[in-house]
């Protein structure tokens, strides 16, 4: 695109958006669905490498939080992009446009007060502090799956490492491109001589008094 189409994009984009007017303030707020269902919403966003154990550890957490009678919505990175995001590939930009509609999803459900898991790579620190930007602080609690990349690769039964270290899968975090792991006010679960269930119930030990009313 050149940049005089760039620049008429932008400016078509702006008078657009002149033209619309966001009514959040009126509709049923989110403490009043919280008291509907009896329970608080939250972002809990699952980071860390691919095959670390974050789609297996969100999966059993659901199951536990569905017995105890809390509503949940799981978003995980496959299901995304074989539907909403599936016009979207893996550059730096698009990537970033990948996380960036996961969140504002995340934060729709979070705001009807849904308990909501999110299992995304998402390599970033800059992505996720997007997330928790758009989410919203209160809501959002980062967990770092932190586990080493030798067992990432053991348990690849996707065999995307394999793939990537033959320069079959460009970009690949941890391999062709960079994990930056969470710094500050994360949760870290290390996975590498626990089961799932272990990990779970780890995690379910802190979000529950999060989520209760």
């Amino acid at each position: 695109m050149t940049d005089n189409a760039s620049e008429k994009q932008k400016k078509a984009q702006e008078i657009a958006m002149e033209n619309i007017f966001p009514i959040f303030d009126k509709t049923i707020q989110q403490a009043d669905k919280e008291l509907l269902i009896k329970q608080r919403g939250l972002a809990i966003w699952l980071t860390g490498l691919s095959g670390s154990g974050k789609t297996s550890i969100a999966l059993q957490l659901e199951k536990e939080l569905h017995r105890q009678g809390f509503l949940t919505q799981l978003l995980d990175g496959d299901n995304i992009r074989s539907g909403i995001n599936s016009n979207l590939g893996f550059s730096a930009n698009e990537r970033k446009e990948n996380i960036r509609r996961i969140a504002e999803i995340a934060k729709l459900f979070v705001a009807c007060g849904l308990v909501t898991i999110n299992c995304f790579v998402s390599p970033s620190r800059k992505m996720r502090e997007m997330a928790k930007n758009i989410i919203g602080e209160s809501h959002f609690v980062e967990v770092y799956v932190n586990t080493p990349l030798k067992i990432c690769e053991q348990r690849d039964v996707k065999g995307l490492y394999q793939k990537a270290r033959k320069g079959e899968i460009p970009h690949f975090t941890g391999i062709s491109a960079p994990y930056e792991a969470p710094q500050t006010d994360f949760i870290e679960l290390k996975t590498e001589h626990k089961t799932v269930e272990d990990s779970s119930r780890e995690l379910l030990k802190i979000i529950l008094p999060l989520i209760k009313l």
